[in-house]
């Protein structure tokens, strides 16, 4: 039973066309990345599935429900959480109070910050949200401002955040990006694990080819808002499509920069071995 189900999803906007007739599919269980050069329309998509942004033409089914009419906070309720690109967080609050946010949200909806006082004190709510920082491993700062995390860190609480609502399906848009090698490993392995205990099916966008041949086992490459190819990561990395998208020379910036991290990324992607 596939478990997101995309097809022929087209979103323009002005005389540019973002998405171009986009059909993608996602299992249960399954860790499928999708990897273009900047401006490919990877984020627009995943902004089409959560509700952000409206498809021009298409349908976006998860787990049997269509999610085109369906609100953002609804579509999250639904079981599809989101890690941004740059986290978000709130920083004038503990970890614990950041977790605690919305797991109140996925138990009883919208609730009044006036509350907040009397929601602290509400053990089920508190011992989940304290079970999920042990976790992630951040147990040890659960009172720490979240401002004062490192940028890995806070990546943690974000998953954090996300996890505490129980989602079938988690959405992470370049999740190591700014970070170094020895935190973007060990996001690698935070993913890994959850993947491990939880069974958790994920959707990634990641220039990092290292994370992405780490992690998944299907790829998607978008490129000027079609998807030129899919496959398993060993495919994906012998496939002249993908090569040309990245390689040709054809994908520039507005100002007439070339696209330096994208060729970069799929050299790496030509020369690394699956891990």
């Amino acid at each position: 039973m596939t478990l997101l189900n995309a097809t022929g999803v087209n979103k323009s906007f002005g005389g540019l066309q973002a998405l171009l007739d986009v059909n993608f599919q996602v299992d249960p269980g399954q860790v499928h990345a999708i990897i273009g050069p900047n401006g490919a329309g990877k984020s627009t998509f995943m902004n089409c599935i959560i509700g952000k942004l409206r498809p021009d033409s298409g349908q976006v089914v998860f787990d049997g429900q269509h999610l085109l009419d369906m609100q953002p906070h609804t579509i999250a309720q639904a079981g599809i959480s989101r890690v941004f690109q740059t986290p978000e967080i709130f920083g004038e609050l503990t970890l614990l109070e950041n977790v605690m946010i919305p797991a109140l949200s996925k138990r009883d909806g919208t609730f009044k910050f006036n509350f907040w006082n009397a929601a602290l004190g509400q053990r089920d709510i508190r011992e989940k949200s304290l079970a999920v920082l042990e976790e992630v491993g951040l147990i040890d700062q659960q009172e720490s401002l979240a401002a004062n995390l490192s940028r890995g860190d806070k990546r943690r609480l974000e998953m954090a955040m996300c996890l505490v609502q129980d989602p079938k399906l988690l959405l992470l848009d370049e999740p190591t990006a700014g970070m170094s090698r020895a935190d973007t490993n060990n996001t690698i392995e935070l993913l890994q694990q959850l993947s491990t205990s939880r069974g958790l099916t994920k959707v990634i966008i990641e220039h990092d080819m290292h994370v992405v041949f780490s992690l998944a086992h299907k790829v998607s490459v978008l490129a000027q808002g079609a998807i030129i190819a899919k496959g398993r990561p060993e495919e994906i990395k012998r496939n002249p499509k993908v090569q040309e998208a990245y390689l040709g020379g054809s994908h520039t910036h507005g100002d007439g920069t070339e696209n330096g991290r994208a060729s970069a990324a799929t050299k790496t992607c030509a020369k690394e071995p699956n891990t």
